[in-house]
């Protein structure tokens, strides 16, 4: 059986949404912070060796204090990020564990998760060296100037949005790192397809999404009790008792 380990990036700025002064993978969604109901998905697979989240140096203390009692029970490591998504991300993978077959990087901030898509991309990673999943465009797409007045439509065949989990073999993301350069990749894929390696697309589910703005945190209220409702036991007993969901 392959193996992984999961980076969790928790470090951004999060300057689009925040409440209560708090970072959006800190803030509650229905009771659980969000980057808790990202982070659960993994903790409970056999095949998930490892699983680190990484936060802003600024907010280490508070992380571990604030969630100590969740922390008690989870298998989790905590890292400090960078200030850069890539930095932190490179932070993260040079604490993983030589054993490891694949890593697979999934936004804190992205809590809709469904076993079966992580499933199918940690086959498809399996297969051809890596993976991700992302739902093809499908409303028009219009590059805007200056002015917010339109200055083309972009044909949108073949065009596809992309989210996580990213699932690599480590030694190729080892090696996209040592060979970034300063790159500011906003993915890891775009870091892999730089090595000149290919990276299978898994169709996966708009609701995946990735909470940025308030309005994407509302849409997360609207459809966290859509997904199927496969339940998993509270990973610790302090948890809330209604049942989540994967």
């Amino acid at each position: 059986m392959a193996t992984f380990a999961v980076i969790l990036p928790a470090a951004g700025r999060s300057t689009r949404f925040q409440r209560n002064k708090r970072k959006k993978p800190f803030v509650e969604l229905k009771g659980r912070a969000i980057w808790l109901r990202s982070a659960e998905h993994f903790l409970n697979r056999d095949d998930v060796l490892q699983t680190l989240i990484a936060v802003a140096p600024e907010d280490a203390e508070w992380f571990k204090e604030k969630f100590r009692p969740n922390l008690a029970f989870m298998d989790i490591e905590i890292v400090e990020g960078g200030a850069e998504r890539a930095d932190t991300v490179e932070k993260a993978l040079a604490r993983v564990k030589n054993d490891v077959d694949f890593v697979a990087i999934h936004d804190a901030a992205r809590p809709l998760l469904v076993l079966e898509w992580i499933d199918k991309v940690f086959q498809a990673a399996e297969k051809s060296g890596a993976a991700i999943p992302a739902v093809p465009l499908t409303s028009t797409l219009k590059r805007v100037k200056a002015g917010k007045l339109i200055a083309e439509t972009i044909p949108r065949d073949g065009l596809w949005l992309a989210q996580t989990p990213q699932v690599f073999r480590r030694d190729w993301l080892l090696e996209a790192f040592e060979k970034r350069a300063g790159l500011a990749a906003t993915d890891e894929a775009q870091l892999i397809e730089n090595l000149g390696h290919k990276v299978t697309v898994v169709e996966g589910s708009p609701m995946n999404l990735k909470i940025t703005t308030g309005h994407d945190f509302k849409m997360a209220v609207a459809l966290v009790d859509a997904l199927p409702k496969k339940t998993i036991r509270s990973l610790h007993p302090f948890a809330d008792e209604e049942p989540r969901f994967l």
